[in-house]
This record gives structure tokens, C-alpha cells and sequence, in this order.
């Protein structure tokens, strides 16, 4: 069984806690594509956990993880993040992690370029996380990045980065007019890398290959969500890579294979983090009472999320395009505040209204069309059947069953693994 855990949205879904619930299903847990740029948050009985770039599996001692070829990894940040983890008792080695040979690195000076290009732009910023992500994207796709497997011969290395050195040290002083790079230290940073990762670093095509082969259960995890991905997303204001579930065996190193089951999170309301259209944004006392319920603020940046009504245009959209089988929908319980709930049903584009999620200056302008229904107004954190929900919960989610035209099968009800409840 091939699973795939998708963002419905802009990101920040809950994909973290879902994965986290259900790998407990799997044999192997693989992050195809993005890097340190986005957070999973995960609270279970060993404490709370923010994952940037190790796949939420590696919560479950008996999973194992993959970091597919579709991924751009910043060692520094790795390094540091399982560090954190193994101060909270998480075992990260050889045996439970697996890094692609094939995927490529975030190195220093891709930060560097991130945070000048964000700068140059400035009130035309696209909102980057300033992880160097953009950069690293690019530079593989002018094959100019260094991959994981490179590490593991250091002679190679040395000699490639001498030539990228020299490549990029064109734009830093010409463009940006910053100091050159140090090929010397650059070097000295992936040696000290590589001693310390040689191990993890194998060809996960040929292990999940294997694995499929053997029948193992396998799940793909996926960063940010539908409206972040670089083609389908509300470009320019996207991620470089792509968040679509189709991507999953591709970025994680078995393009031949197909998914058998694709499960779409998506928030009972809409949150977004960075730059760009969200036209159902809410402002003022309304954002931030609905922000501080649900404590939004961003994983892996800390900055407040913009915070709206629940987008039923965005939503289909999402479902569609990540081909969702069903639907997993985070922080019902956070609502439970309103007396009335309200749903953008459409946009309305120059007087026109339309469901169909647009794309361009029709996106930039488009301003939500909004139906209420009836809150529930009491606690429901402690529910675990359907039985135990209010009335008005199980109409509010069928009506957005109805609107987004996919099942809710898990409806979560708290942050805590076994607050949920599945409906069917």
C-alpha cells in the first residue's frame, strides 16, 4: 500500500500530526520534496516536536525514513534538528534514516542569496522563509548543486565545488556587490558534513524498490500544501518545489510506481504564512481572536499566519489538483468560539462570481463571497466517535464534504495524537 499525505491549502494543514497518526500503519515514511522552509508540529506522549526536514515518522521508533531525492537539505539544519530530537529520546541513525544519494544540498551561500534577493525586492518580496531554497532549486536545475552522494567522494567534491565557487562568486560580488566566497571553508563545511552523514547517504530507489517488491506499507509526506506548489500554486508567491501528491514517488526515487491512497489535510478554517493572494483573509480584532485560538503561528519562521474563514474555491481546487481520496480536517475544535461559522462559497471577480479557483490578477482581486452556519459553542476536545459530536459539527462537516466534493473521513478535535475522530 503506496499513501501519500497531502496540504489541501496554503500549508500548515496539520500534514505533521496526520503523518504522525498514521505511519503507525507503515513500514517506511519518505519527505519527497522542499527542505527547512516549512514546520510539521507534532505533540504526542514524549513531548511536543517541530520537524523542518526529518519526515514525522521518525517519532515512531519502528518506521523508517527516507529523505527522497526531491529534497533540498541543509546539513547544518539537520544536524541540529536530530540533535534536538535525540535530546527528547527520538533515535536517529543509519538503521532509521535514509538520505538520498541524489538529493541535493542547501550550502551557506544559498542562504546568503536568499536573504539578498528578498532584500533587493523589497515591498515586491515574495515572502521567502530565507532558507535558500529558491536559490538551491535553481542552481539544479542549471546543474550547478551539490548532491548528497557527492559527499562520499571527496576528491569529486572538492574539484565540482571549486568550478560552482567560481560560478556563483559571479553573481554574489556582480549582482549583489557581497563579499566572494570562501572555497576553503565552503570545502572544510561539507567535510565536516560528510564525516558526520557519510553513513545515512544510500540510493533510495533501489531500498524503496526493494521495499515495494516486499510489499511494505509506504507512506509519502508531503511539505506545504496545493496552493505552494511551483506549477499549480499562486505562482510567484510559491515554494520551488512541487507539493503535489502525483510528485511523491518521483521526488522520493521510484517514479515507475502509483499510488493507491491519497489523504488531503486541510483546517477547518483557511491560515496562510508568506506573501500573496488570500481571499478570504480576515483583519483586525475578528484575525486575531481566530489566530490566538489556534495559536498560528508558523513552525518553522515563528511569524504570525494570516488567518480567514474556511475557502471552499481554494479547497476544490486543492482536492482536485492532489487528487485527495479523502480528506483530513485539523482543528475543528479551535471554532468552537463562533456562534456563526462563516464559509467563502465563491470569489467575486470584478461583479462576477465564480467558483473556479483563478489564477493571476484575477486571483489578486477576487474578493469572497461568505454563508453562514450555525456553531456548536462548547468544548468538543474530549470527543472520540462521531457519536460524541454535537449535531452542528457533523453539519458543518458535511456541508464542506458537499462543497469541496470529497469525503472527511478524520476530523480532529485537539493537538494530541488520539484527539480525532473518524467518521466512516
Amino acid at each position: 500500500m503506496l499513501t501519500s499525505i497531502v496540504g489541501i491549502n496554503w500549508g500548515d494543514e496539520g500534514k505533521g500530526r496526520m503523518v504522525d497518526l498514521l505511519s503507525e500503519e507503515q513500514d517506511i515514511v519518505v519527505r519527497y520534496q522542499g527542505g527547512n522552509n516549512a514546520g510539521h508540529t507534532v505533540i504526542n506522549e514524549r513531548g511536543k516536536f517541530v520537524l523542518n526536514l526529518l519526515p514525522s515518522g521518525i517519532l515512531r521508533p519502528e518506521v523508517v525514513c527516507v529523505m527522497g531525492n526531491g529534497m533540498a537539505i541543509d546539513l547544518e539544519h539537520l544536524d541540529k534538528e536530530s540533535a534536538r530530537l535525540r535530546e527528547g529520546g527520538i533515535e536517529i541513525s543509519p538503521k532509521n534514516l535514509k538520505i538520498s544519494d541524489r538529493a541535493i544540498l542547501t550550502l551557506p551561500y544559498h542562504v546568503q542569496l536568499d536573504c539578498l534577493e528578498e532584500e533587493r525586492l523589497a515591498g515586491e518580496k515574495y515572502g521567502s522563509t530565507r532558507r535558500g531554497i529558491a536559490p538551491v532549486y535553481g542552481d539544479k536545475y542549471m546543474k550547478k548543486a551539490i548532491r548528497a552522494g557527492d559527499l562520499l567522494d571527496l576528491d569529486y567534491l572538492a574539484k565540482r565545488l571549486k568550478g560552482i565557487v567560481a560560478y556563483k562568486t559571479l553573481t554574489i560580488e556582480g549582482v549583489y556587490k557581497a563579499e566572494p566566497l570562501d572555497y576553503e571553508a565552503l570545502l572544510a563545511w561539507l567535510k565536516k558534513y560528510a564525516e558526520i552523514f557519510r553513513d545515512y547517504i544510500v540510493d533510495t530507489g533501489v531500498y524503496l524498490t526493494e521495499a515495494v517488491k516486499a510489499g511494505k506499507r509506504i507512506m509519502f509526506e508531503a511539505q506545504l500544501g496545493a496552493l505552494r506548489d511551483i506549477d499549480f500554486g499562486i505562482y510567484p508567491y510559491t515554494s520551488s518545489s512541487s507539493t503535489i501528491a502525483a510528485y511523491g514517488p518521483i521526488g522520493a526515487g521510484i517514479p515507475g510506481v502509483k499510488l493507491d491512497r491519497v489523504v488531503g489535510v486541510m483546517k477547518a478554517y483557511s491560515t496562510c504564512v508568506g506573501e500573496g493572494p488570500f481571499t478570504a483573509e480576515w483583519f483586525g480584532d475578528e484575525a486575531e481572536e481566530l489566530r490566538a485560538a489556534g495559536g498560528e503561528y508558523g513552525a518553522a519562521t515563528g511569524r504570525p499566519r494570516r488567518v480567514g474563514p474556511f475557502d471552499v474555491v481554494a479547497s476544490r481546487y486543492g482536492c482536485r489538483v492532489q487528487g485527495a481520496d479523502e480528506i483530513a480536517l485539523t482543528k475543528t475544535d479551535v471554532i468552537s468560539y463562533m456562534k456563526k461559522i462563516p464559509i467563502c462559497v465563491a470569489y467575486d471577480v470584478n461583479g462576477k462570481l465564480t467558483t473556479d479557483f483563478p489564477t493571476g490578477e484575477a486571483l489578486n482581486i477576487a474578493k469572497p463571497v461568505i454563508e453562514y452556519v450555525d456553531g456548536w459553542n462548547c468544548d468538543i476536545t474530549k470527543c472520540r466517535t462521531k457519536e460524541d459530536l454535537p449535531k452542528e459539527v457533523l453539519a458543518y462537516v458535511k456541508k464542506l464534504e458537499e462543497l469541496v466534493e470529497c469525503k472527511i473521513k478524520y476530523v480532529s478535535v485537539g493537538a494530541e495524537r488520539e484527539a480525532y475522530v473518524t467518521m466512516y
